[in-house]
């Protein structure tokens, strides 16, 4: 396995592609001296707990990001970001979400250092402020937790280019802590246009969450599809996950973790369509299963999104669950307005 995850390894660094992923939350802005970016995305949710329950509903801050981003002559560029909502951190106060250095003297090899998103996964490398659907995925959120890590990654590619990569190791424990083991994990993320309007790709991931105990190992792949053609945009990845997981390690944007199995997997499809009038229909079809017994679901998403200008936009998400073997009630809508500058 070791001289697998290095010939991988070797293959990316030789690929010499430009930057295209998304380390962080937002794609960020270049340029010398600060530059500020950041968004806002005041949130209203309503769930419903059946008929001989009052239904729960809470107005908050699903996102309220802030950071600064530039270039210092002539070769490194920075990128840090603040998470501001009390409702993700659960304290009340600010927090590190995002903090990289890149060097990128070689458009075709770029290498950033410090805390960013793991480079796997098709939804999870898109930035916060783009999600098609006001929540990720659940095994987006679950399997690829954690989605942020200290590291080095090296990463090539950008919108023009037929292939993309990404490759990183990172201590495996999440944001914000030390590792706690001599092991480190192997990540990576690669991704072809045969045609145009057609995207396909994979990504893989191999460590030791706890220890660096042999039969502790965590082993995840995913396969990734996107067709965007004209007004339509079809996107579909499936992920499997086995072995040992960090259990203190939360889903993506506060997101509570949950109990796994030994194996572990889930997908997702979505399909929209931008019409004339800026209004974009959503249809999102999911499903989870946990590798236990009773943790089976699927997840039904129908939603609209409607965008005032390029920085503004509203979003407007049902989502109806069914689970396996006994259904509950836990159907909930949700209204979201973004703002970006």
């Amino acid at each position: 396995m070791k001289k697998i995850i290095i010939f991988i390894g070797l293959f990316f660094i030789g690929l010499g592609l430009n930057t295209v992923f998304a380390q962080g939350c937002e794609d960020g802005g270049g340029g010398e001296g600060v530059n500020i970016f950041g968004f806002f995305q005041p949130q209203y949710d309503l769930k419903f707990n059946g008929p001989d329950a009052k239904e729960d509903n809470t107005f908050k801050f699903k996102r309220a990001r802030i950071g600064l981003t530039g270039s210092i002559p002539y070769d490194f560029s920075y990128y840090v970001v603040l998470e501001n909502s009390a409702f993700v951190s659960g304290t009340g106060n600010p927090y590190l979400l995002d903090a990289f250095i890149s060097y990128k003297r070689y458009k075709w090899f770029t290498v950033s250092v410090g805390s960013f998103k793991q480079p796997f996964g098709q939804e999870v490398n898109t930035s916060c402020s783009g999600l098609h659907t006001i929540n990720r995925a659940f095994v987006s959120d679950q399997i690829v937790a954690p989605q942020r890590d200290m590291g080095i990654m090296i990463l090539g590619g950008d919108s023009e280019s037929k292939l993309n990569y990404a490759f990183a190791v990172m201590n495996g424990r999440g944001l914000g802590v030390a590792d706690n083991n001599s092991a480190k994990d192997y990540i990576g993320r690669l991704t072809y246009k045969p045609l145009d309007f057609l995207r396909i790709g994979g990504s893989f991931r191999y460590g030791f969450p706890n220890t660096d105990l042999k039969d502790d190992y965590r082993m995840s792949y995913a396969g990734e599809v996107q067709i965007d053609y004209a007004n339509f945009l079809l996107q579909g990845e499936y992920i499997y996950d086995e072995g040992d997981y960090n259990r203190a390690a939360g889903g993506g944007c506060g997101s509570d973790p949950i109990s796994l199995g030994e194996k572990r997997h889930g997908a997702y499809v979505q399909a929209l369509y931008m019409t004339s009038l800026n209004i974009q229909p959503v249809f999102k079809w999911e499903y989870f299963d946990a590798g236990m017994d009773d943790l089976y679901f699927s997840v039904l998403t129908f939603g609209v999104n409607y965008f005032f200008n390029d920085w503004t936009r509203l979003q407007l998400n049902y989502n109806y669950r069914a689970e396996k073997p006994v259904e509950i009630y836990n159907d909930d809508i949700s209204l979201q307005l973004q703002v970006k500058f």
